[in-house]
């Protein structure tokens, strides 16, 4: 009897109008979820995914942007691998990594470091971040101005103050990639110390507390309390950078045009020489695709050995 009371419970008309009102209410929300990211999820399809599958299929045609199409294979990808072009554009993008990367890492957590100790920090986050929402362009033209060989202020300042005639910034051969990394790092370093900023404010100070009480200084409360739990934030910030770093292209075209000669001549502006001014758009594809496998590789490369660091830390 007892049994049958409870069934009858169960099947009551208020138990299956709740039931059916709250699956209604859970399909209604899906479907209000879905129109949501509908907007996002198209520009997605249309300007990530739909490139992407073309260019993979231009990377095996033969064409000019204008005439026929002919399907060529995998011919594409031999000449780019044996093109003296390609070795000097991934030479130059990784010198141009190798010096910007670790430079522009290390100086915005330095400042982020300065910057967590002051006060004001949003006058200083304000500060720092404005060439972030700055157009590369307009950065590049400044910058232009100020590497100037003749009349350049950098230049004008080493004569003027310490009697120095100044190099040429943008015409040597040997300082041309490191020029253009640093005003790289000056662009992008208010946006990594923005990231770090919020990392250290997310560690508990009970950490540094605890590791002052047991005699750190300065730098063992750094490198075995604060790095350690910035890791992380650290994993983030070099993964975007390295990305960003493969893909420079604005700062290269203003500044140098790929010169003087091909010092500066790097993968992305490659790209641009062989599609759009040269009109073969299948060795360009070819080339973006080979872009994007190294940048791929490099990316799993750094979440393997993150996975390894969180495995040795634990």
């Amino acid at each position: 009897m007892e049994y049958q009371a409870q069934a009858g419970q169960l099947a009551s008309p208020k138990a299956i109008s709740s039931k059916s009102n709250t699956r209604r209410r859970r399909v209604s929300d899906a479907l209000w979820g879905y129109v949501f990211i509908l907007p996002q999820f198209v520009g997605l399809l249309v300007f990530a995914f739909i490139p992407l599958v073309a260019v993979f299929y231009l990377s095996m045609v033969s064409w000019d942007g204008l005439g026929s199409i002919q399907f060529v294979g995998f011919k594409n990808f031999i000449d780019q691998f044996t093109s003296d072009d390609l070795h000097i554009a991934l030479t130059n993008t990784f010198i141009y990594t190798i010096i910007s990367v670790p430079g522009g890492i290390i100086v915005s957590l330095l400042l982020a470091l300065g910057v967590n100790r002051v006060r004001g920090k949003d006058i200083y986050r304000l500060l720092y971040f404005m060439p972030q929402v700055t157009s590369p362009v307009a950065i590049a033209v400044i910058w232009l101005w100020l590497l100037n060989n003749d009349f350049g202020l950098i230049n004008v300042l080493l004569k003027s103050w310490f009697h120095i005639q100044g190099p040429g910034w943008l015409t040597d051969d040997h300082l041309v990639i490191p020029s253009i990394a640093i005003v790289s790092i000056w662009a992008s370093v208010g946006f990594n110390m923005i990231i770090f900023l919020a990392g250290l404010q997310g560690i508990p100070d009970t950490y540094a507390e605890a590791a002052r009480i047991d005699g750190a200084n300065r730098f063992q409360l750094f490198w075995r309390v604060t790095l350690p739990l910035l890791s992380p934030t650290l994993f983030f910030a070099t993964v975007i950078a390295i990305i960003g770093s493969f893909q420079v292209f604005d700062l290269i075209y203003v500044l140098t045009a790929g010169g003087p000669g091909k010092d500066s001549y790097v993968m992305v502006y490659h790209l641009y020489h062989l599609a759009f001014e040269q009109f073969t758009f299948g060795p360009a594809s070819a080339a973006a695709v080979i872009l994007f496998g190294l940048i791929l590789i490099f990316t799993l490369i750094q979440f393997t050995l993150q996975r390894y660091w969180v495995h040795y830390e634990s």
